[in-house]
């Protein structure tokens, strides 16, 4: 798919010819017939000038035809490039949305099923439950140790097999346990699995879940013991309440009845859930509230109180590898208070807590969460982030010198491009000026660091490999109206004149500009609107 690392789809035709991705087709033809006459090569008489013309009207024409194309551009939207490259094709009679859509989500699972019969997806947890008191007193610091796996196999299109199994030591006393679940998806709406577990846990039960309507799921499931023979019936109950979050209301009638009303949301920088659980025997609430500093960090805060718990932990984690994230967290309860390490490898966890004291000591525990937090930032600041600076460094000049060639040519082009751009560009510019209009002064797109410590002024050969001057053309895309307007969710790079200056960087774009007798800054994202004049811009 045609995709950045960190954001969405490129739709480097929409930057082409200057559209918004809900253009509709009456937009895309008058876009193409304006890019069409710049670009003609019949309107340029050096050899030089007419080559560079039928390199970028060729874009044009491409862009035009696909998008022009309700079938192609149905498929490029979802899948980018690659999907109308892969060989994927679809007959006239397929005309909505809908339906084309749903043929390419079936010709992609083909291939897939071509490629691979079954996948099999593991997961498992190992705890090791460690006591400082324990060891001080002469004991083993090992206080217990549990381990579970479960192993997912893709059978067929509609069912699913996942066996697992888990076991657990604490002192003398141990047990364990195995549990398969087969899932069958019944239809697009709806699935059924059936349960069976063995062990400390010995039952069977059958789950059927169903999609009640495009925000809302029910799922409803009957189980009984091995051991006494007790049912219990659940019933489950989420409903969607935006793009981020959704809450959910459980019923469990059985030996134990309760009822639990819950809340997750979840969006590029938070993650919160809350849930209240009343029953006949217990009461409880818990939540846990996680804050992302970076696309590496994370802070993490939680809570449990209920009849048979009180606990708060506080903590964070960091991002070592591309599958790898490490976690310590401090814990303060009933049960005493701990140390908690945490690494988790893709599917799999190692989970050490570490029990400092089982009885509550507010000096203690004062010292306990102050000595590491402040030996972690000593170390994440002196020691860590120099070091991973270094490497990011590293990272940076290895990946500049590998796509050096890659950018030489991309601004190679771009500047080919400017070139026919630069007339209009300049006679449009004349015309803002003498009017009072909108004139751009400077604009720069590229690195976003870069970008920041140009604009401090420590511009270097640095800044000027990963940095390009979009000026001109920016000036070309002012209308007449005095308005400049670049589109949500398209990459900028696309934009006739610009290019991709640093590959696999984030960018961003500056740009200063005058209009009447006032002077104007802003920043935006690489895939941000941008609409100008705007008066939150006055400097």
């Amino acid at each position: 798919m045609e995709q950045s690392d960190d954001g969405p789809p490129n739709r480097e035709l929409y930057a082409l010819l200057h559209l918004s991705p809900d253009a509709t087709d009456e937009e895309i033809r008058r876009a193409y017939r304006q890019w069409a006459q710049v670009y003609h090569p019949d309107k340029y008489q050096s050899p030089e000038m007419k080559e560079v013309a039928t390199q970028n009207f060729q874009r044009i024409r491409e862009a035009y035809e696909i998008l022009s194309d309700e079938h192609k551009r149905q498929i490029y939207d979802i899948y980018g490039m690659e999907g109308l490259t892969s060989g994927l094709e679809l007959g006239p009679k397929l005309s909505k949305a809908d339906e084309i859509k749903e043929e390419i989500e079936r010709l992609l699972r083909r291939k897939k099923e071509e490629k691979v019969t079954a996948h099999l997806r593991p997961s498992g947890t190992i705890v090791a439950n460690l006591s400082l008191p324990e060891f001080l007193e002469g004991e083993s610091i090992v206080k217990g140790m549990g381990m579970s796996s479960q192993l997912q196999s893709q059978l067929s299109k509609r069912n699913v097999l996942a066996i697992g199994g888990n076991m657990a030591v604490n002192g003398n006393v141990g047990g364990g346990g195995a549990t398969a679940v087969l899932k069958h998806q019944v239809s697009p709406f709806s699935s059924i699995e059936f349960i069976g577990a063995v062990g400390l846990q010995a039952l069977i039960e059958v789950r059927s879940s169903r999609q009640l309507s495009a925000h809302s799921t029910a799922t409803m499931g009957l189980a009984m013991s091995l051991r006494d023979g007790s049912i219990n019936l659940t019933n489950a109950w989420t409903r969607q309440l935006s793009e981020t979050s959704n809450g959910n209301i459980q019923l469990l009638l059985g030996a134990e009845p309760s009822i639990a009303v819950g809340w997750q949301k979840k969006d590029a920088k938070v993650s919160a859930s809350g849930e209240v659980k009343f029953g006949t025997s217990s009461f409880g609430a818990s939540g846990q509230y996680t804050r992302r500093f970076s696309s590496k960090s994370h802070g993490r805060i939680a809570g449990k109180v209920g009849s048979h718990a009180l606990e708060i932990e506080i903590g964070g984690g960091r991002k070592i590898s591309e599958f790898s994230t490490v976690r310590m967290l401090y814990s303060v309860g009933i049960q005493g208070i701990f140390w908690k390490f945490e690494l988790h490898r893709d599917g799999q966890k190692l989970i050490v807590p570490i029990l400092l004291s089982a009885h509550f000591d507010p000096i203690f525990a004062t010292g306990a969460f102050a000595i590491p937090t402040s030996l972690y930032f000593l170390l994440k600041n002196y020691v860590a982030k120099p070091y991973y600076l270094k490497q990011e460094q590293k990272e940076a000049q290895e990946n500049t010198e590998r796509t050096a060639a890659q950018v030489k040519e991309a601004r190679a082009a771009a500047e080919r491009a400017q070139r026919l751009l630069e007339n209009v560009a300049n006679r449009k510019r004349k015309k803002q000026l003498e009017a009072g209009g909108l004139v751009i002064t400077k604009a720069l797109y590229g690195n976003s660091k870069v970008l920041n410590r140009d604009r401090m002024r420590e511009a270097n050969n640095e800044v000027a490999s990963q940095v390009l001057d979009v000026t001109l053309p920016l000036n070309f895309l002012v209308n007449d109206s005095g308005e400049l307007k670049l589109h949500e969710g398209v990459k900028k790079s696309g934009i006739m004149g610009f290019c991709d200056p640093c590959p696999g960087e984030p960018k961003s774009l500056h740009v200063e500009y005058t209009y009447g007798s006032n002077s104007y800054e802003v920043d935006v994202d690489d895939y941000e609107a941008l609409r100008l004049p705007n008066e939150s811009h006055r400097i």
